[in-house]
């Protein structure tokens, strides 16, 4: 894990709020073609849920994967995110140790 990668990756408003969907996805999404939780959110959901374009979110999700803080999952047309739960336990523990 990068600290540094992921500090920057928290540093902006929209890649937060998209954080905090995924934190808890059965209550931000719902989708008839899978399960939230166990599949993962599908990028579209979350485009149409931020308002950005599908580019930024593109780029967003990148970010935030490059990171380590979401998995990304392709399955047929469909990409999937989910929350890196590890990483982000691995991180504040990191965290804890510098401050």
């Amino acid at each position: 894990m990068n600290i540094n990668l992921v500090l920057k990756a928290l540093a902006n408003e929209k890649r937060l709020k998209i954080l905090g969907w995924l934190k808890e996805p059965a209550k931000h999404f719902s989708s008839s073609h899978c399960d939230v939780i166990t599949d993962g959110v599908c990028v579209g959901l979350i485009e149409k849920k931020s308002g950005l374009s599908q580019s930024t979110v593109s780029q967003y999700l990148s970010q935030l994967q490059q990171a380590g803080l979401i998995t990304m999952e392709r399955r047929g047309q469909w990409t999937y995110c989910k929350l890196n739960q590890t990483l982000i336990e691995e991180f504040l523990a990191a965290l804890k140790t510098v401050l």
